[in-house]
């Protein structure tokens, strides 16, 4: 899941703990999820896992987002209007032993023990072996936004690592490229446009293009004409709002055109978290008739 925040929660006898995985410690955020580590969880245990928030349906990352720069003055309703809730993926240590040396299996069963009893907010996240199962879950869940699923190896040991393997769902549709990054004769990537609100809107920025494809892309690209909605001057953060880099990015205006791009499920209702990747320019479409894609809407 991406719609989310990575947690650690720590039960001891001194209490309850969530940390990021870049060891901030989110305890003061999450002070639902802590009071029901603190009933549910025994002290000794450290569970890997995810803080996600539920509006309705689907997977809330705005509302994440503005716990997650709450003051202590609004927290409360914040906590009561969209409460949060964890989903539990594995396990490191247990009544106060180190078992992140145990394989992945023998992990998961201790964990589905400890959850045996668990009741909301405290969820167990699904696991399977069954492939077609897994596809199932691949094809249905982002409508929840869920992005993809994650694959790792029953003998795995716990080393904190990326060894294993994610797998996001994509979807592919029609957006306007109406500015680029670099010379517009070889743009190094797309910044790509959708109509939301009713104006054109600047939605994401293209993963880099190789040498060939920005070659490609040039020759069917023209500088923009008065009246261009867009400003020539952006902040990085409005096209990466992870960037650390604070600076301002110069875009290239060009007259827009229609191009294809593949994308996650993670759409914030504005933009994409995360880079689009450009598929192929559509010059046989009018930039007017893109449409924002039904499974962008009322998200």
């Amino acid at each position: 899941m991406q719609l989310t925040c990575r947690a650690l929660v720590l039960s001891d006898s001194d209490g309850v703990t969530l940390w990021s995985r870049q060891g901030k410690e989110l305890s003061r955020f999450f002070p639902d999820l802590c009071a029901a580590v603190r009933v549910q969880v025994p002290p000794g245990v450290v569970l890997d896992g995810e803080a996600v928030i539920w509006n309705g349906d689907r997977l809330d990352f705005e509302a994440l987002q503005r716990r997650m720069v709450s003051s202590s003055a609004t927290l409360p309703a914040l906590v009561h209007e969209l409460p949060a809730s964890f989903a539990a993926f594995d396990v490191l240590a247990v009544a106060g032993q180190d078992i992140r040396g145990v394989p992945f299996t023998g992990r998961r069963q201790l964990l589905e023990e400890l959850a045996r009893d668990w009741t909301a907010p405290l969820n167990l996240s699904p696991t399977t072996t069954d492939m077609e199962l897994a596809k199932t879950w691949l094809k249905d869940l982002p409508a929840t936004g869920v992005e993809g699923l994650v694959f790792k190896g029953g003998a795995q040991p716990y080393d904190g690592s990326r060894s294993w393997l994610k797998l996001k769902t994509r979807n592919t549709f029609d957006a306007v490229c109406a500015a680029v990054i670099g010379p517009i004769a070889q743009p190094q990537a797309i910044i790509a446009g959708l109509p939301v609100d009713g104006q054109l809107r600047i939605v994401g920025r293209s993963t880099v293009l190789s040498t060939r494809v920005g070659r490609e892309l040039g020759r069917q690209l023209y500088p923009a004409l008065p009246g261009h909605p867009w400003p020539e001057e952006v902040s990085e953060t409005s096209l990466n709002r992870f960037s650390k880099d604070k600076g301002p990015v110069h875009l290239t205006l060009v007259e827009p055109i229609v191009v294809e791009i593949s994308a996650d499920v993670a759409w914030t209702g504005k933009s994409f978290r995360h880079g689009v990747s450009y598929v192929r320019s559509r010059p046989e479409l009018d930039p007017a008739d893109v449409e924002l894609p039904p499974h962008l809407q009322d998200r």
